[in-house]
């Protein structure tokens, strides 16, 4: 009983030190919405690129078209939703372990994350503005981005989340020299591995 104890005790100590050191309110359903809603964006993004092809006109190349602010839009409007439904799945979470969702740890999660999200953000505005030919290498530099933020930001939550980060880097390199599939890599990127991935993470955390 006394070695039970013992160890039930350790565990006791492991999770406080967790919940002092991590962020563990993610929920996992988070990733499932975030992933579902990259999907149907992809699927208005690809509407929008047929109809502008139809035209007959290069992908990137005519100086009168808006093609490219439009995927801007349909990217901005996929994150502001998925962020939302983020946020709200979080706090749900946060109260259901009777965590607080705003604390030193959160915030340390947050800025590791926003830092190279920010820096891509301005990589893809400059390209939009100055380079209408690399219009293409969006969708890559994106997953590039996006995974080092989740690599950098995962030492303040869980460990997967540097996993999910890694493979978001290696797709977006592999999207790097298949330039005419970037939406499919972008799709797979954000919609596929993150509903995987917040399979992945309500199973092992969430579900009781």
């Amino acid at each position: 009983m006394n070695q039970k104890e013992q160890l039930a005790a350790l565990s006791d100590i492991r999770n406080i030190m967790n919940r002092s050191s991590r962020f563990i309110s993610l929920s996992g359903l988070s990733g499932v919405f975030a992933g579902i809603t990259a999907l149907v964006g992809t699927y208005f993004a690809h509407r929008a690129i047929e109809s502008y092809l139809a035209g007959n006109l290069g992908y990137g190349l005519d100086a009168d078209s808006n093609i490219e602010f439009e995927l801007l839009k349909i990217g901005i409007l996929v994150l502001i939703v998925a962020l939302l439904g983020g946020i709200f799945f979080t706090y749900r979470q946060s109260k259901k372990k009777k965590l607080p969702i705003w604390d030193k740890t959160s915030r340390n999660l947050l800025v590791n994350l926003a830092i190279p999200l920010i820096c891509g953000g301005f990589f893809v505005i400059a390209i939009l503005l100055n380079h209408s030919n690399a219009v293409a290498l969006i969708a890559p530099s994106t997953l590039i981005f996006y995974g080092l933020a989740l690599i950098n930001a995962s030492k303040y939550t869980y460990s997967d989340i540097r996993f999910l980060g890694i493979c978001e880097v290696v797709l977006g390199i592999i999207a790097m020299f298949n330039i005419g599939l970037g939406l499919y890599f972008w799709a797979f990127g954000f919609g596929v591995l993150h509903i995987l991935y917040g399979c992945i993470m309500y199973f092992k955390y969430e579900k009781d």
